[in-house]
């Protein structure tokens, strides 16, 4: 076991006491980046790309190399399970990932079984166990998945939707089948899971981003209900190390104590929710990350300065606090922008710790 070097991430996680407040940013390995887009050309193509260990490994690590973040992120997408699953992911250019063979009747989903991450998935453990040791316990490593739900809205739309119609439909009018399909992603989302932990992740985060589309019952019962059932079956200790769990839901405002209940160790916000209020609400049961608006990551220097200090306040005095941004980078900002909100949250936050 390499001890890390920076711990900060971990611990903030875990509400223990840190030296400033530690910061990682969603899709820090990306198209904002240069050399992020040296590689992806070289690779020829987005999925090459996540199912090549080296070329995953080389953009984890190219974020790191240019900015003091406080954790890697696995390079990968959240729809490696159902490309796993035969449905046969692909991206066409401007239009984001689709699929060749979508969800379309209860018959295919009762043909799902629970994936096998040690088959179908062994490029992403293979690109784990690699970024691990070239971290060489510098900071932790952070894996992650698509949630239940929102890897449902991919399977059965066949890609990107604004409405849901056809997901929501099989909720209001199929509820078992809907079960049926909430279930066996969310027993191979929590396999995955512990798959990336064995191979070396440090915390692990569920996305759940299309949870705030729901209504309120619908998201009860069909997205938290479900990542609850992966965090009960997350190995949480490993290798003498306490593994955290970060649960996100995009629009989840309304449903912070109910998150908060469900067993993580912390909830992403996105930048609709003032994380002051935030930690109000949900008291010292689980730590807080987020949640600077992203777009902010296109003005200037100062603006991004100004706005993280804010939030910073905001949270205030004490633990618990992993800044990032409410939703990922965008490819339209400069890198200094990066390098100026790091090097803030870590100058700034130091008077809110002891």
């Amino acid at each position: 076991m390499t001890q890390l070097k920076n711990d900060r991430l971990i611990k903030a996680f875990l509400r223990q006491p840190v030296d400033r407040t530690p910061i990682w940013i969603m899709r820090q390995a990306g198209r904002y980046l240069p050399e992020y887009r040296a590689v992806r050309e070289k690779a020829g193509d987005f999925m090459t790309l996540c199912s090549t260990p080296d070329l995953a490994c080389e953009v984890t690590l190219q974020p790191l190399r240019r900015f003091d973040l406080d954790a890697a992120i696995l390079f990968s997408d959240i729809l490696t399970i159902p490309d796993a699953m035969g449905l046969g992911l692909y991206f066409s250019e401007g239009e984001g990932p689709k699929f060749e063979r979508p969800l379309s009747s209860a018959a295919d989903i009762s043909k799902l079984g629970v994936i096998d991450p040690s088959q179908e998935l062994k490029y992403v453990t293979d690109a784990v166990s690699l970024i691990r040791r070239e971290l060489n316990g510098d900071v932790p490593l952070i894996g992650f998945s698509g949630s239940p739900w929102t890897l449902a809205t991919y399977m059965v739309e066949g890609g990107s939707s604004k409405t849901f119609s056809k997901i929501k439909a099989l909720l209001f009018e199929q509820p078992e089948t809907a079960h049926q399909l909430m279930g066996v992603l969310a027993d191979s989302v929590a396999v995955y899971l512990n798959a990336q932990i064995a191979a070396g992740a440090q915390t692990v985060m569920i996305f759940d981003s299309w949870g705030g589309a729901l209504s309120h019952q619908h998201y009860q019962d069909f997205s938290l209900a479900y990542m609850r059932r992966i965090i009960d079956q997350l190995d949480r200790d490993h290798d003498g190390q306490t593994i955290p769990v970060i649960m996100f839901t995009k629009g989840g405002g309304l449903w912070l104590e109910d998150m908060a209940a469900s067993g993580c160790d912390a909830l992403g916000l996105d930048w609709t929710v003032d994380i002051g209020t935030a930690r109000k609400r949900v008291g010292d049961k689980v730590g807080l990350q987020g949640n600077l608006d992203p777009a902010v990551m296109a003005t200037s220097a100062a603006t991004v300065e100004q706005e993280a200090k804010r939030i910073l306040d905001s949270f205030g005095q004490g633990e618990g606090h992993v800044f990032n941004l409410g939703h990922g980078i965008t490819p339209n900002i400069k890198p200094e922008n990066v390098e100026a909100l790091v090097n803030v949250v870590h100058d700034y936050s130091a008077q809110f710790h002891n």
